[in-house]
């Protein structure tokens, strides 16, 4: 397959995102209502909204989505990136994808003037873990979690 083509998330493009997204939830072993699905759909596409969405297209196929958010810091003047969820298709695995996906992240992130982006993943996911080895460093940071 060629390179991937990163480019926002449209719209009309619900159904190419579904299965990634459940492909994603699936891979964490998670469940999201689907009423909270359908409001991070709507959240994707509003200006207002924090949230944004970008996708992998190869010949013409979705084949890999990022989420990512901008919040404020009380350490730095601008905002931080947080990417929040990554997920490629079983199909296009290997093909740098997940790695076309993160640099437009960073690239998005330098644009909107934020100081880092960081994200979290399991410490089983060896191979995602190859891959970010490569692209940030790992701060030796803990995470606590309640939910409540």
């Amino acid at each position: 397959m060629p390179s991937p083509i990163i480019r926002p998330l449209r719209p009309d493009e619900r159904a190419a995102w579904d299965p990634l997204w459940q492909g994603y939830l699936t891979f964490y072993g998670a469940t999201v209502a689907p009423e909270v699905t359908d409001l991070t759909w709507t959240r994707l596409h509003d200006a207002s909204e924090p949230m944004h969405a970008l996708v992998a297209e190869q010949e013409g196929t979705v084949t890999g989505l990022v989420h990512y958010i901008f919040h404020r810091s009380t350490w730095t003047a601008g905002p931080y990136c947080y990417l929040q969820d990554l997920f490629t298709a079983q199909a296009a695995r290997g093909q740098g994808v997940g790695r076309a996906l993160i640099e437009a992240v960073y690239a998005a992130a330098k644009e909107a003037g934020a100081s880092r982006v960081y994200w979290l993943t399991q410490e089983a996911n060896v191979t995602a873990r190859a891959l970010y080895d490569t692209l940030a460093d790992r701060p030796g940071f803990i995470q606590y979690r309640k939910v409540l």
